[in-house]
């Protein structure tokens, strides 16, 4: 017993140091970088995914030096995809709700400063109502395996994606190249991404 609390204690702090370092890494990149990895992610995009029409396509704004989305958004927009973000559920507060965004959605900000519509229940997609899930990571390795950011939203979102075996939506990370690391350790809540899309590369698992 002793044994297994130790293995996890070890496993908590190397986890907290893959997450420490990453996220001090891509928020070093520089503004010339960041803008030119948006562009290229929007390409990169456009070249290996190709929603059919009326897709639903979930997606975050950006956050703490994350691969910027700002672009891709725009680019949906452009072609008729409609976008949702995602809104943390007002009454369990643990998991995520994904909400229609316009340009003219009236926003403001969650627990953690970040941009997300302003609740309107009817504007709220299903979860297995989307086709795309395009998340954020903080780090991930070449087995599909993803750190989060520790909160665990999209692990307890995505539980019953697993569990029930749906097939949509698609589940897609996106992330900086130097966001992807050796190996990471994984825990039995993490939820594994089949791909993952970055500005020069497109990785895909079974």
């Amino acid at each position: 017993m002793k044994e297994n609390s130790s293995c996890n204690l070890e496993k908590a702090q190397v986890r907290k140091k893959i997450r420490t370092s990453i996220r001090k890494k891509r928020n070093s990149l520089d503004e010339n970088f960041q803008s030119k990895a948006e562009y290229d992610l929007n390409i990169n995009f456009v070249q290996h995914i190709t929603p059919p029409k009326n897709t639903r396509i979930g997606v975050y704004l950006p956050n703490d030096g994350e691969l910027r989305t700002n672009l891709l958004i725009q680019s949906l927009w452009d072609n008729k995809t409609d976008v949702f973000l995602p809104v943390i559920h007002p009454f369990s507060g643990t998991t995520l709700l994904f909400q229609k965004y316009e340009k003219n959605s009236t926003m403001s900000q969650n627990r953690y400063a970040i941009l997300e519509p302003k609740l309107n229940c009817s504007e709220i997609c299903p979860l297995e109502q989307l086709d795309y899930l395009l998340m954020p990571l903080v780090a991930f390795d070449g087995q599909g395996n993803r750190l989060g950011m520790g909160g665990g939203y999209y692990d307890r979102t995505l539980a019953n994606y697993y569990n029930q075996g749906w097939s949509k939506p698609q589940l897609i990370g996106l992330a900086h190249d130097c966001q992807k690391v050796s190996q990471l350790p994984v825990e039995a809540w993490d939820v594994p991404l089949p791909a993952i899309l970055t500005p020069s590369q497109y990785y895909q698992w079974r």
